[in-house]
């Protein structure tokens, strides 16, 4: 029996990694729910029950029905108190919603550090959302052509419909000026992307740049980052700059040396040992097989 939940879960995983999105009702498929480590991928949740949400510096006892939006860059944990809980996941990659590179999701106020990732929802506001989480369970079993698309609009719908409604007040404050210095980093190191030209390459390549830019000592940084997402200062920075990598080797005609330089990178196989590295393959190999 252990087997078979292994290789459930396994499957979930690849079939995740390889699309950049699954959604699941909680109450099926709840192997996945509890075993998945979902780092790597942006969450939704519409969630009917009893329990404890911990999100970066705060606490949050949810009772009834909430939506929450999770950050694959901030922890988060979850503790389920009501023995009957239900609901739906929606997990994606930034990739998957904005693949023209537009805005990052971490701009958004459902996303960020002090933002407002859990609200609490109304009967016709769940049956609404509902309908909305059970159309992209069925779109992602269809061979329709644009059914990434549709899906896509199916997201962003839900989050309109989130940032119109007010956020829940139900906090337990720890921790502010950490979490008041992670949310700058990662904002600054947000604007430093995207790229839209090689004759401009990027400034702020490391820790100590950020912290100097920031008027901090970079140990303090470092903590303060560290204590709030849970991943060191130059795993954020190096995380942007393969997906900005990634987002050039698509999306643009630029040979590798000029992503190289673009990115900060003063000679080609500085970039492409970096690549490599985090991804497990190099910068041509990668660009190749996009075709």
């Amino acid at each position: 029996m252990q087997n078979k939940i292994t290789r459930s879960v396994s499957e979930f995983n690849t079939e995740l990694k390889l699309k950049g999105f699954n959604v699941f009702q909680i109450e099926s498929d709840g192997n996945a729910t509890r075993n998945y480590s979902r780092k790597d991928f942006y969450k939704i949740c519409l969630t009917t029950g009893k329990s404890i949400i911990h999100y970066a510096d705060k606490s949050f006892n949810a009772e009834g029905t909430v939506l929450f939006f999770g950050n694959p860059h901030i922890p988060y944990s979850w503790e389920t108190i009501s023995t009957s809980y239900v609901g739906y996941t929606c997990l994606f990659s930034e990739e998957f919603l904005k693949p023209d590179r537009s805005e990052s999701l971490q701009h958004s106020s459902l996303f960020k550090i002090g933002g407002t990732p859990i609200l609490n929802i109304t009967e016709e506001q769940r049956n609404f959302l509902n309908t909305l989480f059970q159309k992209m369970i069925t779109e992602q079993q269809t061979d329709y052509a644009y059914k990434d698309d549709l899906i896509r609009n199916y997201i962003n719908l839900i989050i309109h419909e989130a940032l119109k409604m007010q956020p829940s007040e139900n906090y337990t404050n720890t921790n502010n000026a950490q979490s008041r210095i992670a949310s700058v980093f990662l904002e600054l190191l947000e604007r430093q992307f995207p790229i839209e030209t090689s004759e401009r390459p990027l400034e702020l390549k490391t820790a100590q740049d950020y912290s100097k830019a920031l008027s901090l000592h970079v140990n303090y940084l470092n903590r303060a980052v560290k204590a709030v997402t849970g991943k060191s200062t130059t795993t954020h920075i190096s995380e942007r700059i393969i997906g900005e990598a990634k987002a050039l080797l698509q999306h643009t005609n630029w040979n590798i040396a000029e992503i190289a330089y673009a990115l900060g990178f003063e000679y080609p196989s500085y970039f492409n040992n970096f690549f490599k590295k985090n991804t497990g393959t190099n910068p041509k190999n990668f660009r190749l097989d996009l075709v």
